[in-house]
């Protein structure tokens, strides 16, 4: 059965709204910033943001374990900025 032309405006712009609400997200971390791990093996490690990957919502935060500096790849949800 056939779509009114209605219906498919209306789906189209339905589209359209989740195309443009994708833009509008805001990026909460820069590189160089000092942030903390909330979650994971890693709890409680401060870091410096070394790359932003902003289509999969990670970081490569820089970590010292054992006095050495390691990456650790973490998500947004996983840190949070110091103070």
């Amino acid at each position: 059965m056939p779509l009114r032309q209605t219906e498919v405006n209306r789906i189209l712009g339905k589209v359209d709204e989740l195309a443009e609400s994708d833009e509008e997200i805001v990026i909460p971390f820069i590189v160089g910033e000092a942030v903390k791990v909330m979650d994971g093996p890693f709890n409680g490690f401060s870091g410096t943001i070394e790359e932003v990957n902003e289509e999969k919502k990670k970081l490569k935060v820089m970590v010292k374990i054992f006095g050495r500096r390691t990456p650790l790849d973490l998500s947004f949800m996983q840190v949070e900025k110091e103070q």
